[in-house]
């Protein structure tokens, strides 16, 4: 749990240094691209390629192309049609995503994780719901294809992880991950971006190559670990903890307007389904020894 709570800290931070600084200024699938590719950077010295037999590997960069490559083009798009704390209110739905597919992959149903995932969409909703006006549907469906992405992608590697020995280090294998997500990325950007939108400044080069090898590069490796150390519930109740860390910072950093009633009341319900949930996991676990 600790690394999924350290990772939301940082990536609380990407949302608004993307929706301020790169969206709208800097071609989207450069941004994409840059990202993983620096994040690939950081982990291939470390990578050894024998650990992994053919299929591990595919499956592994598969896991990659999809919960990085797949899931940053559309998270990116969507700057281009919400506003950050739109993004932000259309994640909440991820939670959901991940209980039925963790359920799915590992063949059994968990109707109490679909408890607590409900219960962290709500504080979530309650955080940032209001009317929208306009044709903000493509955008939402956006969003949901980067919430399916990254669902599928976390609760996959849950699966693949649990398959590997305990005492294989994982950093020494997770650079197939992005050697994966720039399969998806290198193709996108060359068919689809705009060579005339790159970074203009110093501080969108530098906002690009903290992204990369911070947030992407530790982030998502830290991340995918901490996936494998929790159950499905707590996953998804984390997952919508970034929806209250987000808009904390686009307010304090960026005074960008928050409802703190909302925010606060949210939090609560949030930090309520995380509480429920490690109460139901006690509860059960006398039963299931």
């Amino acid at each position: 749990m600790g690394y999924l709570v350290a990772i939301t800290v940082l990536w609380a931070f990407s949302f608004s240094l993307i929706g301020v600084y790169l969206a709208g200024q800097v071609d989207s699938y450069f941004s994409v691209m840059s990202r993983i590719v620096l994040a690939a950077l950081l982990f291939l010295p470390l990578l050894r390629p024998r650990r992994l037999r053919g299929r591990q590997r595919l499956v592994l960069m598969g896991l990659g192309a999809v919960q990085l490559g797949v899931m940053y083009i559309f998270f990116y798009q969507s700057f281009l049609l919400l506003s950050v704390p739109e993004v932000l209110l259309f994640t909440v739905l991820t939670p959901l995503y991940i209980t039925l597919l963790d359920d799915l992959m590992f063949r059994r149903f968990s109707p109490f994780h679909l408890v607590t995932a409900a219960m962290a969409v709500l504080g979530a909703a309650v955080i940032r719901y209001r009317g929208l006006d306009g044709d903000y549907w493509l955008g939402f469906l956006v969003v949901q294809g980067a919430n399916f992405c990254f669902a599928l992608g976390q609760v996959g590697y849950r699966r693949f992880s649990a398959g590997l020995p305990d005492e294989l280090p994982r950093f020494s294998v997770f650079g197939w991950f992005y050697l994966g997500a720039a399969i998806v990325a290198l193709p996108a950007f060359l068919w689809w971006g705009d060579a005339t939108a790159l970074p203009a400044t110093p501080l969108q080069w530098g906002v690009l190559i903290w992204l990369g090898l911070v947030a992407s590069g530790v982030g998502y490796f830290l991340w995918n670990i901490g996936a494998t150390r929790v159950d499905a519930g707590s996953l998804a109740v984390m997952n919508n903890a970034l929806v209250p860390a987000g808009l904390l910072v686009n307010l304090l950093i960026w005074n960008h307007d928050a409802d703190l009633l909302r925010l606060t009341l949210g939090g609560l319900i949030i930090l309520a389904s995380l509480l429920v949930n490690e109460w139901w996991q006690r509860r059960r676990a006398p039963h299931s020894a």
